[in-house]
């Protein structure tokens, strides 16, 4: 067997295996040996089939299969040994000048195509300033975040006339130009919750109606964002159709409904913070304000990293074998069109950019995502999810380790704690190279940052 390779490219690379019929017979010869002792043939007892009858029927499929397996074992074994980095998986190369008689005594060459893994530098340095924000719970959040908390744990009541905050149950019938009955036109059953409108002459023409009132009403222009989305909910019909709309609709109430927010009492807080660490609205806001700003640790944590990351891209050039790995895209994926791969090649780059800027990263701090790594992240993810429906019965160590190992077992779900971990690593890493200022900002504007 001669195995050679070829540059094509900075990033591509050509490997030939060369194959002579002494490289094949040996397997070939055991093959067809084996399988003459399990193959049933009318006329020969079982494990009697002689080898020339079974080569003669079976012998080609026999012969394809293994060179097939003694192919990708030789090119695998060549790209560990040489410890090429390569991206995504070697594609034959056709060669349609060559033909093959498949008699036992051919000598093969089956070509390969590589995309290589690009050799890049990254150099942070103190030199490189970055922001990472605190950000607090000003007043506007906390009062909707406890105006929320007091809505999900008070009343439904169907007041006499609609305000704002309200749900209207309602007929909606759309209508002609000239204000008739459109013929043919939606007629639907919907309800259309008041807190959504966003136009504020709509919205005062809503509120103040009681049941069987009749107003005409442009749904589209009702909302200001995702307008087709709420108008497709409204009047049950999907958001292509919802989105093409541009006729009114006479809308006749047929209930109201309103949620009285809970009083802020002993039962109401016990029910929310079970714990029993609040006893009064001080309190409550506190604790709701921490809790928002603990959230939001994690988000100003994921900002500072989308930065870092960001300007490693623009910084750090790190090229890529585009062409060949759109071919790689399609051929691992024969059921997606040209078009789309090429639509959302750029996308899949940058990601692919990224896991090679976290390796590369991981690898020069010395750090490396262990096997106990893994599993104590599961257990933690495990342990939260059941603090959500039982926060005063944590499960128990050899429980929480055996629901560990079953959630490993999933492939999808370790390779994604892997990725997880990667990028805790590496974020850790990159902020003991660069220099880091905090600045306090408020969750309203922290939402508003582009």
């Amino acid at each position: 067997m001669n195995i050679t390779q070829e540059k094509t490219g900075e990033l591509n690379a050509l490997v030939t295996i060369n194959l002579e019929p002494q490289d094949y017979r040996e397997r070939v010869d055991k093959a067809i040996k084996s399988y003459s002792r399990k193959v049933r043939i009318p006329g020969f007892r079982p494990g009697m089939v002689p080898k020339g009858h079974i080569k003669k029927l079976y012998g080609k499929s026999i012969l394809l299969e293994e060179i097939n397996t003694l192919l990708s074992d030789a090119l695998n074994n060549y790209i560990t040994e040489n410890k090429l980095e390569i991206l995504g998986q070697p594609l034959p190369k056709n060669d349609q000048d060559r033909e093959y008689k498949w008699d036992f005594e051919d000598q093969f060459s089956f070509s390969y195509e590589l995309g290589l893994a690009p050799d890049f530098e990254v150099k942070f340095t103190d030199k490189d300033k970055f922001t990472r924000y605190r950000v607090t719970a000003d007043e506007e959040t906390v009062n909707d975040r406890i105006r929320n908390l007091r809505r999900g744990y008070g009343k439904i009541s169907n007041p006499e006339e609609s305000a704002e905050g309200d749900v209207i149950n309602a007929s909606f019938t759309q209508l002609a130009t000239d204000g008739t009955d459109l013929e043919d036109g939606i007629q639907a059953e919907g309800s259309l919750r008041l807190e959504l409108v966003d136009n504020k002459k709509i919205l005062k023409s809503l509120t103040g109606l009681k049941v069987e009132d009749e107003i005409t009403i442009d749904l589209q222009k009702a909302f200001k964002e995702d307008a087709a989305h709420k108008v497709a909910h409204v009047l049950n019909i999907d958001e292509e159709t919802a989105k093409e709309l541009k006729s009114d609709f006479r809308m006749k109430v047929k209930g109201i409904s309103r949620m009285e927010e809970a009083e802020l009492n002993e039962e109401f807080f016990n029910k929310v913070f079970p714990e029993g660490d609040v006893s009064s609205e001080e309190q409550m806001r506190e604790k709701v304000a921490g809790e928002v700003e603990e959230v939001m640790t994690s988000h100003a944590d994921n900002r500072l990293q989308s930065d870092m990351y960001n300007r490693a891209l623009e910084k750090f050039k790190i090229d890529l074998p585009d062409d060949f790995l759109k071919r790689w895209l399609q051929a691992s994926n024969d059921n997606i069109p040209a078009e789309q791969i090429e639509k959302e090649y750029d996308d899949f780059a940058k990601n692919l950019r990224l896991t090679l800027l976290e390796n590369k990263l991981l690898k020069e701090s010395g750090e490396e995502v262990k096997s106990e790594d893994i599993i104590a992240l599961a257990k933690e993810k495990i342990a939260a999810q059941f603090r959500m429906y039982s926060p005063n019965m944590p499960l128990p160590e050899e429980q929480l380790n055996e629901y560990a190992v079953n959630f490993l077992q999933d492939r999808e779900r370790a390779n994604q704690l892997f990725e997880e971990i990667r990028s805790r690593k590496v974020f850790e890493y990159l902020k003991t190279l660069v220099r880091i200022t905090e600045k306090e900002i408020s969750y309203k504007d922290f939402l508003e940052l582009k």
